[in-house]
């Protein structure tokens, strides 16, 4: 495995492989599995899950890893192409990406989106630019429109759970948040469900719509799997017989890159916040679902998230199994 850059680019067979070889890895542990591997990890979003659960899983694996965040250990990046260097940055990314992917033999790479020009992000232009600096073999850690690790966390967290693929009922639902927030866990969330086969239903206000390349290209994944897709504004309607809720807040593309206007739009929405109400339709055993880090009282009432209904506790612990799954089918370990 050369890439884990999108769950497009693998089979249905190929990710349920690695599913399994993530629950392989739980119960039967293979510590030397990648010794003497070195794993870079470049954050130049922050991070507590993505950071803490490749760490474990390298060193799960017998591995090491390191992680240089320009936060934490260098002074000032550069990023711009042709700047003359005269101010605080002390260094070019055309440097510091190679040099840094040298040291290891894979490395993953974290930076959200810009969310100035939406196009450009759905074009991925800024992870892009780093992945061309480097041949190492490199994980998506989080990009502007993509996050194939927690995907596959969470791929794995309903296959834990029994819940099924074709014939089960999959709703992501918009959240109210402070701030305008990245689309790339919805999108990649809206993907992975679809390439599942479920029945996925996108549950928003009006003005945070998902991009119609998004949903385009989750259409296609349904298509190919027996599933379906569909918007709606409705809740009671999208909860109808739901298996899962996951929740996510995620920025207004009507006004994408205009914060006043972002902030206006969703302040409209404070009742955007799941609480038991939301299930009334719903399976009996429907679960919650949500990547973390999650605001409670504000995304979630605290007896959604304490309660039975919640998995994000295993769906956390799960990013460092399917991680580790990946480190192994990339890094060589038999």
């Amino acid at each position: 495995m050369k890439a884990f850059n999108d769950l497009a680019d693998f089979s249905n067979d190929e990710i349920k492989a690695l599913v399994a070889l993530a629950s392989r890895l739980d119960a039967h542990p293979e510590p030397d599995a990648l010794k003497g591997k070195v794993l870079s990890l470049l954050f130049l979003s922050p991070s507590l899950r993505t950071l803490a659960s490749f760490q474990a899983a390298m060193t799960r694996l017998g591995g090491g890893s390191f992680v240089i965040s320009p936060d934490m250990s260098i002074h000032g990046l550069e990023t711009r192409p042709g700047i003359v260097m005269d101010g605080t940055a002390a260094e070019h990314i055309r440097e510091a990406v190679p040099v840094i992917a040298s040291y290891g033999d894979a490395i993953g790479i974290r930076a959200f989106a810009e969310r100035k020009n939406i196009e450009d992000d759905l074009q991925e232009t800024e992870f892009t630019a780093l992945t061309d600096l480097i041949d190492t073999p490199f994980i998506n850690m989080e990009s502007a429109m993509n996050h194939p690790c927690q995907s596959l966390a969470d791929w794995k967290t309903m296959d834990d759970l029994g819940i099924p693929s074709n014939g089960g009922k999959f709703v992501l639902s918009w959240a109210y948040h402070p701030k305008a927030l990245p689309l790339a866990v919805p999108a990649a969330t809206l993907h992975m469900a679809a390439k599942r086969g479920m029945d996925v239903t996108v549950l928003r206000p009006e003005g945070f719509e998902l991009p119609d390349q998004l949903m385009q290209k989750a259409t296609a994944a349904a298509d190919a799997a027996g599933g379906s897709i569909k918007e709606s504004n409705d809740r009671d309607e999208a909860m109808q017989d739901a298996h899962v809720i996951y929740a996510k807040s995620w920025s207004s593309t009507r006004h994408y890159g205009d914060r006043l206007a972002d902030q206006k739009l969703r302040e409209q929405h404070l009742d955007w916040c799941v609480d038991e109400s939301w299930f009334g339709n719903a399976q009996d055993d429907c679960r919650f679902m949500h990547c973390l880090p999650v605001r409670r009282g504000v995304v979630v009432a605290d007896d959604i998230l304490d309660g039975p209904r919640s998995v994000v506790i295993p769906e956390a612990r799960n990013r460092m199994l399917a991680q580790m799954a990946v480190l192994h089918q990339m890094l060589g370990g038999r």
